[in-house]
């Protein structure tokens, strides 16, 4: 088998484009081609009169194919990956999983494939519980603070789109994306530059995993919070649990500690048992939300209606040195309200699988060093990640509407009224000034970022695109030391993993950190 890369494909193209492009390219006749499997297709919109895919394909020659890859320079021998792990350890006691988003999951997944019997615990509620909760909380302002967009089964990527893309070139990301497919997600993940399932979509893919480590033999206890572990001779043995009002102890010389980014608690109760924790680097900022219309013309010209609904990516630095860049962009989707505590409010952005919506939006974020924190305490980004969300619940009315102001206003030059965009954050918002909001710095960072962007794009020339506050919870501003084995540096048998503990930055990355985890503890 070999690849082929570098093939150029219609906007629209079908399995008969593929195979020509592939005859052509490589002069070979239809008879000549055994099989084909596109392996990555992206689209290449630097011209607008003429956008098309740039593909890669895998295929079977009914030749000789190293003839073919002496001959031709975007040719090479291609394996198909094969995900192989065998474990060489017995597990005395059975796992104990904490957090069920996307590292906790596919560490369950590995330990119960290889007969480990897990027990995840979850302080949210299961799938369909926390929708109802989440749209319950869009209706009437009624927050429950163990289930909404950030606690509850799958973790807080379920309800952001469920984007796919990710910085790691661990061979393990692929596993990831072939899981999510045989447990219900769309085959075009496997090969579409910019992967995602949608929250519709991906719900189902999480409930199909949970019912197989199930059969599998493990064990799923929701509604249940971790309030403290107990240790003895720097291993851990056990964790105590709450639930419904009643407590429990569970036995376990092995944890995995998937907790997601928002478990503030958590993360106070795990400085006080004597983990090592250490402040890290983050950012915060708003989200801004245009026409989907706008952004599709920007990227795509008169390709637009031909084509997917269009993302961005766009990053400067400001005047005093600092990142700022658009992050977590969601084509035809909404800006959600993802609070999680009470009296204080932070937005996210979610997209369905059609991405059809009538908005864009991504956030817009400015860069937070350690050194900007007020104090030396591992938790002090945390702090700063509430005072700022206490803010903005504030601003907002303190009933959780989101504080929103259009982007002239915020530059400066229009009024403060709203346009042809219409926010799509729910409960409510209310217009004002975000100014008051956030602290100088990331005011000015936004408005360099902003007018640099409009530059680069021009939907973001746009003055009544609309930005809410705050965008606060893009990656954990703490890190849970760990060792070569992945465990806490000083806690045998605990292993901090994902995004929350500081070792991952989305779905598919937190997803092989919680396999490399798993991997990690059934290996001697």
């Amino acid at each position: 088998m070999i690849k082929v890369k570098n093939l150029k494909l219609p906007v629209n193209f079908k399995y008969e484009d593929i195979l020509f492009a592939l005859c052509k390219n490589l002069k070979l006749k239809e008879q000549q081609i055994e099989s084909i499997k596109l392996y990555k297709a992206s689209i290449d919109a630097r011209k607008k009169d003429n956008i098309f895919y740039n593909a890669t394909v895998t295929a079977t020659l009914r030749t000789d194919e190293q003839r073919i890859i002496n001959k031709f320079s975007n040719t090479e021998l291609y394996t198909p990956y094969r995900y192989e792990f065998t474990a060489t350890k017995e597990l005395k006691t059975r796992p104990v999983v904490v957090g069920s988003g996307p590292a906790g999951l596919f560490a369950a997944y590995i330990l119960a494939i290889n007969g480990t019997k897990p027990i995840v615990i979850e302080r949210g509620k299961d799938v369909d519980s926390r929708t109802e909760d989440i749209e319950l909380f869009f209706k009437s302002a009624r927050l429950n603070t163990e289930s909404n967009i950030q606690f509850g089964e799958g973790g807080a990527g379920t309800f952001s789109d469920g984007k796919l893309n990710t910085g790691t070139n661990d061979s393990r990301a692929t596993h990831v994306l072939e899981t999510f497919v045989k447990f219900g997600a769309q085959e075009e993940i496997l090969y579409n530059a910019k992967p995602h399932i949608g929250t519709d979509i991906l719900k189902n893919v999480i409930k199909n995993m949970r019912n197989e480590i199930i059969r599998l033999g493990g064990e799923f206890l929701f509604e249940t919070t971790v309030t403290d572990i107990y240790i003895k001779d720097g291993k851990i043995k056990g964790v105590n649990t709450i639930m419904n009002g009643t407590t429990e102890t569970i036995s376990t010389d092995i944890a995995v500690l998937a907790i997601g980014h928002s478990a503030r608690d958590t993360f106070e109760m795990l400085l006080n048992k004597g983990l090592i924790l250490q402040q890290k680097p983050f950012s915060m900022g708003v989200r801004v939300e245009h026409k989907a219309s706008d952004i599709n013309r920007s990227q795509y010209g008169n390709f637009a209606s031909r084509l997917p609904t269009a993302d961005y990516k766009l990053n400067v630095k400001d005047s005093s040195g600092r990142g700022v860049y658009t992050f977590c962009m969601c084509p035809g989707g909404h800006v959600v309200n993802a609070s999680s505590e009470e009296g204080m409010l932070c937005t996210n952005g979610m997209s369905y699988s059609k991405r059809d919506g009538e908005n864009s939006n991504s956030a817009v974020l400015v860069s937070i060093y350690p050194e900007d924190f007020e104090s030396d305490s591992p938790l002090a980004g945390i702090q700063m990640q509430r005072d700022l969300e206490k803010n903005a619940f504030e601003l907002g009315g303190s009933d959780y509407c989101a504080p929103i102001e259009t982007v002239g206003s915020f530059l400066g030059i229009s009024n403060n009224k709203i346009g042809s965009v219409n926010p799509t954050i729910k409960p409510g918002y209310t217009l004002t000034k975000l100014e008051k909001l956030f602290p100088e710095f990331i005011s000015n960072g936004l408005k360099e970022g902003l007018t640099a962007f409009s530059k680069k794009l021009k939907a973001f020339s746009a003055e009544d695109a609309i930005l809410t506050g705050a965008e606060t919870r893009s990656s954990s501003p703490v890190r849970i030391v760990r060792n070569e084995r992945l465990e806490a540096l000083n806690i045998q048998g605990l292993y901090p993993c994902g995004e929350g503990a500081g070792y991952a930055g989305g779905i598919v990355s937190a997803a092989v950190d919680g396999i490399k985890c798993a991997e990690m503890i059934l290996t001697k």
